[in-house]
């Protein structure tokens, strides 16, 4: 029988996935519009940021630090919450942390002065320990097992919206109600539309019974040695450190680079356009080789990436390259982080190898951008790429050793 052509194997897995478990198809439908909500919410600085400083007599820096206060408070909590990951589920996790969300929305609502201000956002931090991607992606695990990897994909390709959907409804919201009425609003909503939908709509976690109706307990996975382990926080971290730390600098990187503001933020808004475009191409593919595979390609892209821009004294069409290589490596390697924990690890073990991640993950989300702003600043754009360039290149070599230590039955597959 002659070999399947490419095309008909992506056309193959786009039906396999479209007839997959029912369950699996509702519960990325509940959180395609959860993590939409609360990643969208959160971005709430970067509309009314100007509205915000006037108003609580802050400097706008110190407003976005509102922002590096929920990533650590993010990454603080979650190696907390493992345990009842794995003893209640995500989804009952994940209510709990959307009730606890409202209550950092009015906060910030009645915040009149900076320490309000930020206790708000260590509420907000909290919550999203609970209800921000690490719970969604253990939700799903908890459904699909490693074969998450696609639905992972599938959810990250809607999530990557949430700017373009909410940046816009922020603008249209405070203009009319303020800035105080939009956290209003947003407390309102997560309570009224995400809390509901995790409730009532989520399926359950479902556990295996024998026939005497005794829970059946999963065999135990081949142990993971601690380095390797270590290897994937070390991969995932420098991962992060750069998408996140690139991503807030990028338009005063590109004016360091000689850019006009408006070619600047030209060029800076075809960023996510891209990234997206390249989760969809990692999903349609996404049947064929794992998050390793996917992170070595992508993150070969990046140092590329920064090298060109590094040695372009500024061309215009060095530049759009740097967006383009960047925008599909950065967007793949998203994809990555999330699903090359599910080559080692399955079911709780997985949960707690993701709450794991999340505190030096969020940590590192935290510090790169002042960090590499302070060195734009000193600098220029040299230093801020030279440093970005030492991680991609250090990432890929990981990436690299991990894929000698895929567990035996993975690596036949891929």
């Amino acid at each position: 029988m002659p070999a399947r052509s490419a095309p008909g194997r992506q056309a193959t897995f786009g039906m396999r996935f479209l007839k997959s478990d029912g369950r699996l198809i509702g519960v990325l439908l509940v959180l395609a519009i959860t993590q939409l909500i609360g990643w969208g919410t959160i971005g709430l600085p970067a509309i009314v940021g100007r509205d915000l400083a006037a108003d609580l007599g802050m400097s706008l820096p110190a407003v976005f630090a509102g922002t590096s206060v929920l990533y650590v408070s993010m990454g603080l909590c979650a190696p907390w919450l493992a345990p009842s990951f794995a003893r209640h589920g995500a989804r009952t996790v994940m209510m709990v942390g959307t009730i606890v969300t409202a209550p950092g929305f009015l906060l910030l609502s009645f915040a009149r002065e900076p320490m309000l201000y930020f206790a708000a956002w260590i509420v907000l931090g909290v919550a999203g320990s609970a209800t921000l991607s690490t719970g969604a992606y253990i939700m799903l695990n908890e459904i699909a097992g490693r074969q998450a990897k696609n639905a992972i994909g599938a959810l990250m390709l809607v999530t990557g919206l949430s700017s373009s959907i909410f940046w816009p409804t922020t603008s249209f919201l405070s203009g009319h109600l303020g800035w105080r009425g939009t956290c209003l609003v947003y407390a309102a909503m997560l309570l009224l539309v995400s809390l509901p939908l995790y409730a009532f709509v989520a399926p359950r976690r479902k556990i295996v019974a024998d026939d005497a109706g005794e829970p059946v307990k999963p065999r135990p996975s081949p142990a993971i040695p601690r380095s390797t382990f270590g290897l994937v926080v070390a991969a995932i971290t420098l991962n992060a450190f750069v998408n996140f730390g690139i991503g807030a600098i990028l338009i005063e990187l590109l004016r360091a680079e000689g850019l006009a503001p408006a070619q600047a933020l030209a060029f800076g808004s075809m960023l996510g356009v891209i990234q997206v475009s390249a989760r969809g191409l990692d999903l349609l593919g996404g049947g064929r080789w794992d998050g390793i595979t996917t992170g070595l390609v992508a993150g070969t892209a990046l140092p590329v990436a920064m090298l060109l821009l590094m040695l372009s004294e500024g061309a215009t069409w060095a530049v759009a390259v740097f967006i383009l290589l960047y925008g599909a490596g950065s967007g793949a390697m998203a994809v990555a982080r999330a699903t090359i924990p599910l080559v080692f690890y399955d079911q709780t073990e997985f949960a707690k190898a993701m709450s794991m991640i999340a505190l030096p993950l969020n940590l590192a989300s935290a510090i790169s951008p002042p960090l590499l702003v302070g060195l734009l600043t000193q600098f220029g754009s040299r230093g801020a790429l030279g440093l970005t360039l030492v991680f991609s290149c250090a990432t890929v070599l990981i990436l690299v050793l991990l894929g000698r230590r895929r567990p035996r039955a993975l690596a036949a597959v891929t």
